[in-house]
């Protein structure tokens, strides 16, 4: 089978011939569909402290066709099409058994989805309604990831967000916050490309990140954000965070920054700020947004900007590395 193969920080990533996955017994093969680049892709492989092994197959955002069983499967049949959880626990300990992989102590990741199979763990596996395409099925798992973040921060009626930075992961999280029921939403990037799809998944207004970002977002939401959602993962923007955020608000950081970086902790103790931090999802958080996309969440659809080839796969990783316009890329392995 071909896939995308990392080959060390600094060397470009190839599409390489590799043998097929066997599954063990309580996997499942996987024929991939689509797979997005996530921008964790994008950071881990220029980053030697969080880089994956050379050689690995890489790909974690992705859905495909169950072709083979492990013999330890009965909750999956060959035919289905599921959205993957790219994680495995022990499947026995208390996070495991409550649908947390990712805080098992034998957590291991199980990627591959810029390939043309791969493995997947069948026990947090979710099944697709007939209705969701596999487009539909990568776009889970980043969405899963915006929503346990959003659901971390606790919104309600009166709360007053901004969020900052709209690639994909911040236009979710716009979208989560109002569908949990937040008051006013404010989105700022540094350049209005995505303001009509931020207000389209439920931002009341949009705000230029620029010198007067804390005096204009301050007016549309009536008063300083209790909550600001940090979607940029750069070094700079806690510090600018903490400083945007009222007093006794939240700070909650979902942009998954891989670099260095400095904040004053005096800002947070005098300001008595809440600094959350949120990885992953829950099997929960799965089935919550395939519940959703299944009732017709469909904007978020408008998340997907590209569908390209796997050949095509490490140019656009590249160039996802500069300026550009692209919100989520969709890898289909089966593409000439």
């Amino acid at each position: 089978m071909r896939a995308a193969i990392f080959n060390g920080v600094g060397k470009p990533v190839t599409i390489d011939n590799i043998p097929d996955p066997t599954p063990g017994p309580g996997d499942v093969v996987v024929k991939v569909g689509r797979c997005g680049i996530c921008g964790t892709d994008v950071h881990m492989t220029a980053s030697h402290g969080f880089a994956p092994p050379p050689g690995t197959a890489l790909g974690h955002e992705f859905s495909g066709e169950v072709v083979a069983l492990g013999a330890a499967v009965n909750n999956l049949r060959v035919g289905d099409n599921i959205a993957v959880m790219p994680m495995a626990g022990c499947g026995t300990c208390t996070s495991c058994r409550a649908g947390h992989p990712f805080a098992c102590s034998q957590m291991r990741m199980m990627m591959g989805g810029f390939g043309e199979y791969a493995l997947a763990n069948a026990a947090v596996a979710v099944k697709l309604p007939s209705a969701l395409s596999l487009t539909d099925g990568a776009l889970v798992e980043p969405l899963a990831a915006a929503l346990h973040g959003v659901k971390m921060s606790h919104p309600t009626r009166d709360s007053k967000i901004l969020v900052l930075g709209l690639g994909g992961m911040g236009l979710a999280s716009i979208y989560w916050a109002r569908h949990l029921g937040a008051g006013k939403i404010v989105a700022s990037a540094r350049s209005p490309w995505r303001e009509a799809m931020a207000l389209e998944l439920g931002a009341d207004a949009f705000v230029v990140s620029n010198d007067e970002l804390a005096a204009r977002a301050a007016e549309a939401l009536g008063g300083p954000p209790d909550i600001v959602i940090e979607c940029v993962g750069m070094p700079g923007i806690l510090a600018q965070a903490m400083n945007l955020v009222r007093p006794r608000g939240m700070v909650l950081s979902v942009g998954g920054g891989l670099e260095a970086d400095q904040l004053v902790p005096f800002v947070g103790m005098y300001k008595e700020i809440c600094l959350q931090f949120a990885g992953a999802y829950s099997l929960d958080d799965f089935h919550e947004v395939v519940d959703a996309l299944d009732r017709g969440a469909l904007a978020l659809r408008g998340l997907v900007t590209d569908t390209l080839s796997l050949d095509a796969m490490p140019a656009m990783l590249e160039s996802l590395r500069g300026s550009n316009r692209q919100c989520k890329v969709m890898i289909n392995p089966w593409m000439t």
